[in-house]
């Protein structure tokens, strides 16, 4: 099984930026999509974006939307979450995951999360 490396995460201040990274260790992601989610304490995992990496078509979560964008580099096997004008409710630890259906149903392939805190 690919295994998934998140990184990227750390703590900004409200309004910075970070750019996470989600990279297929030792191999290519072998799958249709990639998803990030983010689960802040105390709170359900909730979905963030997700790209089709054979397509770069992608979707965003209406609360983040404008704010943050997903790509994909497929020769370094890598998906990135970019976040701009980042807020104290973006806190959480983000996670990515491979699959066939943006990381819902079977045959989903879980990373390590990133945590990202953002300072008000």
């Amino acid at each position: 099984e690919v295994q998934l490396q998140a990184s990227g995460g750390g703590l900004v201040q409200a309004g910075g930026s970070l750019r996470l990274s989600c990279e297929a260790s030792g191999s290519s992601f072998d799958t249709l999509t990639v998803a990030w989610f983010r689960q802040a304490p105390g709170k359900e995992r909730e979905g963030v974006s997700c790209i089709n990496i054979r397509d770069g078509t992608s979707t965003v979560k209406d609360s983040v939307k404008g704010r943050f964008s997903i790509s994909s580099d497929n020769a370094k096997s890598k998906v990135y979450l970019q976040m701009n004008r980042l807020k104290p409710e973006d806190t959480a630890v983000y996670y990515c995951a491979s699959g066939p259906l943006c990381g819902m149903g079977p045959d989903v392939n879980w990373g390590q999360g990133t945590e990202v805190t953002v300072s008000s």
